[in-house]
């Protein structure tokens, strides 16, 4: 039963209606006969009027405590406000708890962390001495040897038993950045560190693949043949991805100072850089049978009926090595000869003028006009010395590129100045300038275009046959996708705007057709091989060189000797500040100037028209390798088991039943008695007992 606030029972109403002992309370008066005040009723005095004050005082006191506790509360929270951290404080305190969480989660996982590198330790060190060794066959070093000694050690790592392929892939690419980021850091030198390191971590990825596909082929009979074959693909696939391709950093272009560039001449920068791969993973294969016989020891006992003798694990590489080398020899002596100038070539002399700028940097634009006058200065003094029989006159000069960046066609004033160099000199001179683009908005420049050209410009009639710059270089003469990285950078609204132009890459000047690969495109082997094959008896390198450095002049001089030895032609490279030089078939240096600093070069080189084997077929040989790569690829996918194989179903006589309907248990017992039976059957034609370990069966 209820009860009441003084602990007394409490009937229903109904209840307390029927019970004459329950005492029902007047009002105004609680439980205990007092009234709301605490004050005694008095039966005589009581008044309505009275209980209604009563009522009113109550109802203020009440008023005035609810106003009492909201003012309280106002004061407390204004205090809380005021006194309460700010919106930084709280910012600050989250970003460090932040912090402090996640470090401490990253001290957690160090310890696995470390776990699952201490066994991969050795073999990161070694594909980041591989990678930099790799590096160091490229100018400025130009240790040669050091590319087959990093193909040897990369080998390893990606033969070891505990590499899979994802493991490849990540020991690649550390094996690329050690090579690019230490060989490109000439991008970064004016831009920033980030169009640097961005280039050199995507270079890394071509290796990376590289390291996947040669875990995938290990397997195959001849590895070291697939390896050499997978590099040259993947230098293939670098030279057309991403944005038309960067082949620096072909291993071919660190051979210019070793024995095997006549190779140049016999399959081009594909066949180099796959025989200098084939002979590192031969030495690499050579020295992993040699530990292996080391941690084996001598072979077993003869037994009583030996198999027939295997071919040695080396007989493979060391054939594949002592290949490469013959192909080197036989083809040398007719690249030295041809350096040396046998066979009976027209000879003609040329002039390199290297007119310098004012400054480096990439306000070069600004200084348009002073460059102009640079090259200018500089022919009058060739031609001084030429009055002064101080030097032959030379049948025609070269100019570098962006030697008259103001457009000549347009501008009266460059016209006359050229002009009044290539009358000084009595001969035409090879101008690199800037033109407008067929079809550019003149009225509004921010759309306009413009060709990199190559000008013939004659003493009396001015310009004449011309040669537009068909690789244009991203991020340099252009801007890929400007919708993207002009949010990425602030230097991208620095690229040009350049078109490419098709054309047959041949000039004629003064009687002489001229391949001409400007600057980048000397790097790529279509360019000049496209020159050559039509025509050309001489390639012209112009190129600007005034936002880099000396580094990357030496590098670029690298690709000029490989294109000399390869298409049999004298290389002469024309530079704004260098490095300007002439290049013998043979791949030396005839003549050479410093950087940055005012030149010229004059000399006399030989015109040839024979089409070496790397002209006609390195395309073709190329092809080939990709083609390989792909099917050594699913080969060795099928080889390794990756691919579902089909089961066959034995069927056997009319009415036995399908083995393969009986039990599981049945089965594996008939296996068992079918290969018990194979080895009693065994045991009795070889006549070997049980102790000496044969099967018995009672």
């Amino acid at each position: 039963m209820a009860r009441d606030w003084l602990g007394r029972e409490r009937l229903p109403v109904d209840a307390q209606e029927d019970n004459p002992e329950v005492v029902q309370p007047e009002p105004g008066v609680d439980q205990t006969g007092q009234l709301g005040d605490g004050r005694q009723p008095d039966a005589d005095t009581a008044d309505p009027g009275d209980d209604a004050a009563i009522a009113d005082d109550l109802a203020d006191e009440q008023d005035e405590a609810q106003d009492e506790v909201q003012d309280s509360e106002t004061e407390a929270e204004t205090t809380q406000v005021s006194a309460g951290p700010s919106a930084a404080v709280r910012l600050g305190t989250a970003a460090r708890q932040g912090l402090v969480a996640f470090g401490a989660g990253a001290a957690a996982r160090l310890p696995g962390l470390w776990a699952a590198t201490r066994p991969r330790l050795v073999r990161l060190v070694v594909s980041l001495v591989a990678g930099f060794l790799m590096y160091a066959s490229f100018p400025p070093t130009k240790w040669w040897w050091a590319a087959i000694v990093s193909v040897a050690l990369l080998t390893w790592v990606l033969m070891h038993p505990a590499t899979t392929p994802v493991g490849g892939l990540g020991y690649g690419f550390v094996f690329g950045l050690a090579c690019f980021v230490p060989l490109l850091p000439w991008i970064g030198t004016l831009v920033g560190p980030v169009p640097w390191l961005v280039l050199a971590t995507t270079s890394a990825l071509f290796p990376g693949l590289f390291g996947l596909s040669a875990v995938v082929v290990r397997r195959l009979p001849g590895w070291p043949i697939w390896f050499a074959v997978l590099w040259g693909a993947q230098e293939w696939l670098k030279s057309i991805v991403p944005f038309g391709g960067f082949p620096w950093g072909s291993v071919s272009f660190g051979q210019v100072d070793g024995p095997l560039l006549p190779l140049a001449q016999l399959g081009g920068v594909p066949l180099l850089s796959t025989g200098i791969v084939l002979v590192g993973s031969s030495f690499a294969a050579i020295a992993l049978e040699i530990e292996k016989w080391w941690r084996t020891g001598s072979p077993a006992a003869p037994q009583a009926d030996p198999e027939p003798a295997k071919p040695p694990a080396v007989l493979l590489p060391g054939i594949t090595v002592c290949l490469v080398l013959f192909a080197a020899v036989i083809v040398w002596p007719q690249v030295r000869h041809a350096g040396a100038g046998s066979g009976g070539e027209p000879t003609i002399t040329v002039a390199v003028v290297q007119g310098n700028v004012p400054r480096l940097g990439l306000d070069f634009n600004a200084q348009r006009r002073a460059v102009l006058d640079n090259h200018v200065r500089e022919t009058l003094e060739l031609a001084e010395d030429v009055r002064a029989g101080l030097a032959p006159q030379p049948q025609f000069v070269i100019w570098p590129e962006d030697s008259s960046d103001i457009d000549p066609l347009i501008n009266p004033d460059a016209a006359q100045q050229i002009s009044k160099a290539a009358v000084a000199i009595g001969a035409p001179i090879l101008v690199g300038t800037v033109l407008d683009a067929p079809g550019s908005s003149q009225k509004n420049p921010e759309n306009a275009e413009y060709t990199n050209t190559v000008l013939v410009w004659n003493p009396t009639t001015g310009p004449g046959d011309r040669h537009d710059k068909e690789i244009v270089q991203p991020f340099g003469e252009y801007l890929p996708m400007p919708w993207l990285f002009r949010h990425l950078s602030g230097y991208a609204d620095r690229a040009g705007h350049f078109v490419p132009r098709p054309g047959s890459d041949v000039v004629n000047i003064a009687g002489v057709p001229v391949g001409v690969s400007t600057c980048w495109e000397v790097i790529f082997d279509r360019a000049p091989r496209k020159a050559v094959r039509n025509g050309a008896q001489l390639l012209a390198v112009p190129s600007n060189n005034a936002t880099f450095n000396k580094t990357m002049s030496e590098q670029q001089l690298a690709f000029a000797k490989v294109r000399a030895v390869e298409h049999d032609r004298y290389v002469v490279v024309a530079g704004t500040t260098g490095i300007s030089a002439v290049i013998a078939p043979d791949g030396r240096e005839l003549v050479r100037t410093d950087f940055f600093e005012p030149a010229y070069l004059d000399i006399q080189v030989r015109l040839k028209t024979r089409l070496t084997p790397a002209t006609r077929w390195a395309p073709i040989l190329q092809w080939l390798m990709v083609g390989a790569a792909g099917v050594l690829i699913l080969v060795a996918m099928r080889h390794n088991g990756w691919f579902p194989r089909p089961t066959r179903r034995r069927s056997g006589p009319a009415g036995e039943a399908d083995q393969s309907d009986a039990p599981q248990d049945e089965a594996d017992d008939s296996g068992a008695a079918s290969r018990n039976e194979s080895e009693d059957d065994l045991q009795t034609a070889t006549g070997t007992p049980p102790e000496a370990g044969g099967h018995h069966s009672t």
